[in-house]
């Protein structure tokens, strides 16, 4: 007998990374492909001690069963830490924890979106979100970025026509844009949160990740500047990418009744993220060994992302257009077609993956009207060398 699956499956299908890296087995081929940190980087000696410490002081509390909203210790840690990022007067009980910042955002999904509603979200955007989101059945509507993030002006228009459930960004080195949305943007924002009492949801994986200078202050920091936003921003934070994703850490900051009903889903998912890897994650942060991991990481990151700007420049020329990322992960570029070159992304990833290197085409992270020219490149996994060995085969390859 058939097996009769939900109507909801109708709305996505599977991830085109997760299918690209089915060829990525090819001897020697250099993936420029994934959206993972350098395991290389993980303080491996800083976490064991943190495992230990954990179930040296309490033992019981980071094996047993927990409370859904999260391991007390680490909500006191986190709002610690997301105090040192400028978010003053965050109590413990103003967050919750999750498996992952994604498990926040399927969290929203569950609690807000209705089959129909429509939800605003960056073009291009994160693609695991696109895909989360249809499958509650939300109606996605784009909202154009640029290398200053999205177009704020753009964005009030869609809102007004729209009237979306919540607005989603990344404005702090999107993923896959790597663009960093301006103070002047996030200002506007906030102010269109409060002016169309529309609920703005910040994913900010990536905002410890930058190169040189700082990166503007969050929007849910910003919200104390103006008045009545903060009741409009929901936060997810995540240390998987700054510390390491195989403890599973993510969490939330929203409003008391948001949070309430996402506490309530997440009973029905998993009833608490692990606590011993939250324990583990708590004790990290009592120990004060965050500043110089991160320190760690902007280096190397930023150098790879230097070498890989000057070798796309070098090897590609006028093939390419893409924006240096100031942080983050990846380069979100553009094919020009200059000289007869190939314009399409997908064209040029097969050919790429001929001369041994893999990235993503742009074409799956819009939720409408995909721009067919567009490519990811992440830099986080492959060294300077194999950065410039990538990008020339990428330059045989067009």
């Amino acid at each position: 007998m058939p097996i009769q699956f939900a109507d909801r499956l109708n709305n996505v299908e599977t991830s085109a990374i997760r299918e690209l890296f089915k060829l990525l087995g090819k001897p020697g081929i250099i993936s420029f492909a994934g959206g993972f940190p350098d395991s290389a980087m993980f303080d491996v000696s800083g976490i064991s001690e943190a495992v230990n410490a954990a179930l040296a002081t309490e033992a019981g509390g980071a094996l047993q069963y927990g409370a859904t909203e999260g391991y007390n210790p680490l909500r006191e840690q986190l709002a610690s830490f997301m105090g040192t990022k400028g978010v003053a007067g965050l109590k413990p009980e103003d967050l919750i924890v999750t498996t992952g910042s994604q498990q926040a955002l399927d969290l929203l999904g569950k609690t807000l979106i209705d089959p129909g509603d429509k939800v605003i979200v960056e073009g291009p955007t994160f693609l695991a979100t696109i895909q989360c989101f249809r499958l509650y059945g939300a109606d996605l509507v784009s909202a154009p970025v640029d290398a200053n993030g999205v177009d704020t002006d753009k964005l009030e228009q869609l809102i007004a026509e729209h009237k979306p459930k919540f607005v989603y960004l990344i404005p702090t080195f999107g993923n896959p844009s790597g663009a960093m949305l301006t103070l002047e943007r996030r200002k506007k924002v906030l102010e269109l949160a409060v002016k169309y009492q529309t609920l703005i949801v910040e994913d900010d994986p990536y905002g410890d990740l930058y190169f040189g200078e700082a990166p503007p202050p969050s929007i849910l920091s910003l919200s104390a500047s103006v008045p009545g936003s903060r009741d409009y921003i929901a936060h997810c934070g995540s240390l998987s990418k700054v510390l390491s994703p195989g403890l599973r850490v993510g969490w939330m900051i929203a409003p008391a009744e948001l949070l309430a009903k996402a506490t309530m889903c997440k009973q029905f998912s998993d009833a608490h993220t692990s606590t011993f890897a939250q324990a583990t994650a708590a004790q990290y942060l009592k120990a004060g060994r965050m500043p110089a991991t991160l320190a760690n990481v902007r280096k190397v990151y930023g150098e790879r992302a230097l070498a890989m700007g000057n070798a796309l420049r070098r090897e590609l020329g006028d093939a390419i257009t893409f924006t240096q990322p100031q942080g983050g992960l990846f380069f979100w570029a553009s094919l020009t077609g200059a000289g007869g070159k190939v314009a399409d992304g997908a064209e040029l990833a097969r050919r790429a993956i001929e001369k041994g290197v893999a990235f993503v085409p742009g074409a799956p992270f819009y939720a409408k009207d995909p721009d067919l020219a567009t490519l990811r490149l992440s830099f986080a996994t492959a060294d300077v060398a194999k950065i410039e060995e990538g990008v020339k085969r990428l330059g045989q390859a067009i």
